[in-house]
Formats: C-alpha cells, structure tokens, sequence
C-alpha cells in the first residue's frame, strides 16, 4: 500500500482502532474510520467497563502474544485503565474444563510462566477467604495465576480514539458512518462504502472490522456465528466495595461463568457468561446487505446496551454469584445486557482478504478473547494487510471458505461451558 492510499475502515472497535493508529503510527496519511457510534460505540464488544486481561492459553501462539500485551497493559500509559488482580481458574466437573486446565497449565509451564495448583475448596478459601460460597462442584480442581487483570474497557478505546486522532485518523460516525453496502467495479474492487446517509465513502483499501455487524455486510462463507452473551451488574454499597475489594476474578470453564473485582467509579459488581450463547436472525426490512446471515445484533445502536438478558441466562448469572458469593446471588441486578461476540469455528481470528473483494480486508472475529491483545493487536493487523505474517499466523487466522457448506462447525477453542447455543424467541427479540 502507497501511504498516501485511501485506507478506509469500518468498525471502530478494538481491531479497527488498532489498526488505525497502527497504520498512522506508521505514515499512512489518509485514514478514516466509519460506524454508527463515535468510539467506545455502546453496544459493540470492543465497550464496557471491564475485560479480562490474561495470557492463559492452551494455544502457544495466543499465550505468546497475549503475554505480550500483558507486559504492555502495565506501562504507565494504561495507569488508571489496567488494573492487576489474580484470578482462580476451575472446570472440574466437567471433562472439556479439565481437558483445558490441562493443556493451559502445560502451555504456562512449557513457557516457564508461573501458575500453583489450587487442590481443593478450602485451599481455595485459604487464599481468598472472602469467597464464601460452596465453589465448584462436586469436585473443586484448578489453579491459581496471580500476572494477571482486567481493562477498563470503555477507557482503553477513549484513549486509542485519542490516539488516532492525535494521528491525524478521520472518523465519520453516526448515519454518516453507519456502512450498509458497497459499490465494485467490474473486478471486483469495491470503490466505496455506502452509508445510510450521505454520499458513498471511496477509498483503494477497505478493511472490515465490524464485529458481530460485518456478516450483513459482505458473505461470511460460515465462517463467523455473531453470538449474544450474558452479562449482570450488581450495585454494591460503599461498605461492600470495600468488603469485597480483594475479590479475585474467579473462572468456572465447566459453566462459562466469570467475575470481575468491583468496579471503583461505578461501585457495581459485574459477573458474565463465556458460553454458546443465543443468535438472533435479521428482522424481515432490516438492512442487510447479506440475505443468507445466520444471526446478527440490532443494527441503529441504543445510547447503551439494553437492560435485557433472557432468563435462562440471568438464572445462570446467579448460580454463578451462589458458587461464590451467595449472600448476593438473590439481590436485584442493577442490570443486565447481552454482549454481541463474533465467534469462528475454532476461536481463532481472521486477519485476510475476502475472496470475493480484491481490496476488502477482514479483520477481528475476535471470539470473546480478543480485547485483552489491544496493546500489539495493530501490528499484527498490519502485518497481515502487507501480507507478511509470519507463515503459520497466516494460515491460522486466514478466511475460511471450507465451512460454507457444513453443518454445525461452531465448536469453538475448548473454553465454552453451559447450556448449548439457542435462537432467541420472539418476546426476548422485541426486548432488544
């Protein structure tokens, strides 16, 4: 690419803005970045106040990387976004939790990165005894890593918005930068970006970072389900806060269920689910480029997530906060929400160009484990648009076109736990 190319990209989450700052870090001077909402954009995966930061993988590639940015995430320029705290992981009543402590922890030691076995519930208690409830069950198996935290996400995406701007990155966002389709040529470059308002946005380069959003836009080949995923937070008092200050973020991979320590400028408590999820198939009139997308989010964003989970996933919000904390599991939630993921087959993600666009790249499918690789995710998104990833990088986060014709593929990386994926009815869709 020329750095004096129109590079215009669309999705203005944790990929897109990495990938902006990253390319003008590097002297492209004509960037802009499109969505429907200015940064951090309200519904989208990229926006909340907590992701967990972590480099526990069964995947040496994901460990290497993501032990990376976790070295990154603690210089002074994320004080006051990252936040230490260790964490419990546990899955042993189930035989995919035990399977992937097993291959994380061999991962951690063939790296020589430390981690202690956590044997049983009351060594668990032992170390936070603020964990009152009965644990997992029937048997407590796990282990404890203390190099880890959590982002306050809505923070990180202001300061890499800043930063972008700061590099002389354009944006155009609300109706304006809300993409619903593009225009080609007769060789299948795209030429623009067509918005609900206003004219076509051209560029020579087009990089799709749209998350759960990208699958209405261009053909995904089944190679991306867009999944809803719960979230809950509870109001804590001021006395709770600081009850509860040594909280450490404690995993259930058998459930999916995981917490966060309390958040200080809100002064809530947040729990999530990383599960199957639920999928949501395009309203008739909705505006989708793309008639055969299996599951999508509403597309106009709220002016926050909607106080809405489906009642099986709120009950498994609370089982979670019994496991550990059952003096609170009966309380009201504040609120609760879905968290729209874009997951592949395999939990990797993609960084390629489309086969049907010669100037479309895609990048994210960020599977529910890609925020916490902000700090050095722009290189890598830079890299794979020249085409100079390393070979087996390439091949892992290539588009596949193999899945099109598959039956249920979406087996993920080992680390879902629950009930399995369902569609939401019609009563929990007018909710959204």
């Amino acid at each position: 690419m020329d750095k004096g190319s129109r590079i215009v990209i669309i999705g203005a989450g944790v990929f897109g803005l990495s990938t902006a700052h990253q390319l003008a870090s590097e002297g492209y001077r004509n960037i802009t970045v499109l969505d429907r909402h200015m940064p951090p954009v309200t519904d989208g995966s990229s926006s909340d106040i907590s992701r967990l930061i972590r480099f526990d993988y069964a995947d040496d590639d994901y460990l290497r990387i993501a032990h990376a940015a976790y070295l990154k995430w603690q210089q002074p320029k994320y004080q006051g976004i990252f936040f230490p705290s260790p964490f419990i992981f546990t899955g042993g009543s189930t035989t995919h939790g035990k399977a992937w402590i097993a291959k994380a922890t061999a991962a951690l030691t063939n790296q020589q990165l430390p981690w202690a076995k956590v044997e049983d519930t009351a060594a668990a208690k032992q170390l936070y005894p603020i964990l009152s409830g009965e644990l997992a069950a029937p048997a407590f198996t796990g282990y404890e890593n203390k190099q880890a935290g959590w982002a306050d996400a809505n923070k990180a995406i202001s300061q890499l918005r800043d930063d972008c701007l700061e590099l002389g990155v354009s944006f155009i966002c609300g109706r304006r930068g809300m993409v619903v389709g593009f225009d080609t040529d007769s060789h299948n470059a795209i030429k623009a970006a067509r918005t609900l308002v206003g004219n076509p946005v051209e560029g020579d380069h087009f990089v799709l970072a749209a998350g759960a959003w990208g699958s209405s836009l261009v053909p995904m080949y089944n190679s991306t389900l867009t999944t809803g995923q719960v979230l809950g937070y509870m109001r804590l008092t001021p006395e709770e806060m600081e009850k509860y200050r040594e909280l450490p973020v404690y995993i259930n991979f058998s459930t999916g269920w995981f917490n966060f320590p309390p958040h200080e400028d809100t002064g809530l408590l947040k729990m999530a689910v990383h599960g199957w999820g639920y999928t949501r198939k395009p309203e008739k009139g909705e505006s989708t480029a793309v008639k055969s997308n299996p599951s999508m989010p509403p597309l106009i964003p709220p002016r926050e997530r909607r106080n809405f989970a489906p009642a099986d996933g709120e009950a498994r919000l609370r089982e979670g906060l019994r496991e550990i904390l059952p003096e609170l599991a009966d309380r009201p939630f504040e609120r609760v929400a879905l968290c729209w993921y874009t997951d592949t087959p395999t939990g990797d993600f993609i960084m390629d160009f489309h086969p049907d666009f010669k100037n479309l790249f895609i990048g994210g499918a960020g599977s529910g484990h890609g925020f916490k690789f902000l700090p050095v995710l722009g290189e890598y998104m830079s890299l794979a648009l020249k085409k100079s990833l390393p070979p087996h990088l390439a091949q892992k986060w290539r588009f596949r076109t193999d899945y099109q014709n598959r039956d249920d593929v979406f087996l993920g990386d080992g680390s879902r736990g629950g009930p399995a994926r369902r569609e939401l009815e019609a009563g929990e869709r007018a909710k959204l």
